[in-house]
């Protein structure tokens, strides 16, 4: 079965709306700085960076320092909790979804 607290800190972390948000604007960049995501964002540099710190405990971003700089990308292997949850149940649904289907066909001929 599923590791639950890699689930757990996996959902808790996306579960918050702005998150979210640096969390796409992350994965839709190679690289990106805390000014950069906070840029056009409406969120301040330090709300930012705690942003930044729980999507990185839950293992969604890593971090690579250059001079003054700190570059955050996506890491992939981060959503394999998310990915395996979904799994699961996407099986559980699709066994139920067949047998409604013959139920339905046993009930209109």
């Amino acid at each position: 079965m599923i590791q639950t607290t890699a689930i757990d800190a996996v959902m808790r972390t996306l579960g918050d709306p702005t998150r979210r948000a640096v969390f796409e604007r992350i994965v839709t960049s190679r690289e990106i700085t805390v000014a950069e995501l906070t840029r056009g964002s409406g969120v301040t540099q330090g709300a930012i960076s705690q942003h930044l710190k729980s999507l990185k405990q839950a293992g969604l971003v890593a971090e690579r320092p250059e001079g003054r700089n700190v570059y955050y990308r996506a890491e992939p292997e981060g959503l394999e909790p998310l990915v395996d949850w979904m799994s699961h149940y996407g099986l559980f649904w699709r066994e139920r979804f067949a047998d409604l289907r013959t139920l339905l066909k046993e009930m209109d001929p």
